[in-house]
């Protein structure tokens, strides 16, 4: 009984590696190895560059935009169409000035993600489920692995901000009074610098914990994806069908084959043997037949079976070892024998039908 207890266990512990079937439905259903870590910080690295090349360009744009405000706002009439055409052109001037930042965070996501899974599209993963605001199932995923995997790297993260900002900050002590004196786009300017510098350097260690949780995301995925042995043999069944069963079928067609060939050495004219390793049954109707035909053919006990047969129907049995031989490697059942053994397979032919229906000694042609 506990042997019994412990093969079962056995056999349901996740151990086997996920077949490409079991791969092809997790991701179907949206379950994909994807660090989201790596989609932010892509995200990240694409608006800073961005800052850093066309930052003059978009200050220089809303400040236009602004002293244009400024400078025509009493242009308007405070009505409701006046209202609305303000507001209008408010939201043009934004959406135009933003539009950049927009498309840098659009593009940086989306090479983000067909870098990890590329292209992919799941229906299921978006279709509302119940079991997706159950409250044991929240509680669950608040307890996992996984939460605490997430606590840790926001923990990470809001340590490594905290260092780099200070020592950063510790570094430009000695600039930050003299910054004072530079007038407003002056200490805009340093500003700007010294936040540049915060979010390179911060960059490269989420860089760093990009990799390290990718590679945990990697190996949960897999280890998530892990099949039983019990899980294995039951999709072979399902997508193969049972071997046992397959077996059987390729059995039942070895033995229908076998029978039909057996029934064609009863009309066959004369079974060449080697003289009991090999036996190949020969059909000869010059009326239908352009050449002789090898109606059967086998090895040690199909030979034997074919030989038997041939005895109890009268069939003439010929002992010619290398004539066996070559029809045996040569031709297949029901195929025509090639020209170059005419000759060979016409003196056996002739000499049994010089012979009569009369069995056929030891003869070695």
């Amino acid at each position: 009984m506990a042997e019994d207890q412990g093969d079962q266990q056995a056999s349901q512990e996740k151990t086997e590696q996920p077949t490409p079937k079991r791969r092809e439905e997790a991701r179907n259903k949206g379950q994909v190895a994807k660090s989201q870590e790596v989609t932010s910080v892509v995200i990240l690295l694409a608006c800073l560059g961005l800052f850093y090349f066309a930052a003059a360009s978009m200050m220089e744009s809303m400040s236009r935009m602004m002293r244009w405000y400024f400078t025509e706002a009493g242009c308007f009439r405070m009505t409701v169409d006046g209202t609305r055409l303000l507001f209008v052109d408010a939201l043009r001037r934004v959406g135009l000035l933003l539009l950049p930042l927009l498309l840098t965070v659009f593009l940086a996501g989306l090479l983000a993600n067909l870098m990890q899974v590329g292209f992919l599209f799941s229906p299921e993963s978006i279709r509302p489920k119940l079991s997706k605001i159950s409250p044991i199932r929240g509680f669950k995923q608040k307890v996992s692995l996984r939460s605490l995997v997430e606590l840790a790297k926001s923990m990470f993260k809001i340590v490594i901000v905290a260092f780099v900002v200070y020592f950063t900050v510790m570094a430009e002590l000695e600039n930050i009074i003299p910054a004072g004196w530079l007038g407003s786009w002056g200490i805009l300017d340093y500003t700007g610098s010294v936040s540049f510098k915060i979010i390179f350097r911060t960059c490269w260690a989420l860089v760093i914990l990009a990799v390290l949780d990718y590679a945990y995301q990697r190996w949960e995925y897999e280890k998530n994806l892990r099949m039983s042995p019990k899980e294995v043999k039951d999709e072979l069944k399902n997508t193969e069908g049972d071997p046992l069963i397959k077996a059987r079928i390729k059995q039942l067609q070895r033995e229908a084959a076998r029978q039909r060939m057996m029934a064609s050495v009863e009309k066959a004219d004369v079974v060449v043997t080697n003289p009991t390793r090999i036996a190949v049954a020969l059909r000869y109707d010059p009326g239908n037949m352009s050449a002789p035909v090898v109606t059967a053919k086998g090895k040690g006990f199909v030979a034997g079976k074919i030989r038997e047969t041939a005895r109890k129907n009268g069939v003439p049995i010929v002992e010619n070892k290398l004539l066996a031989q070559l029809l045996n490697t040569m031709v297949k059942v029901n195929e025509t024998i090639p020209s170059e053994l005419y000759r060979a397979v016409a003196e056996v032919l002739a000499y049994v039908y010089r012979r009569g229906t009369e069995r056929a000694g030891a003869w070695n042609g």
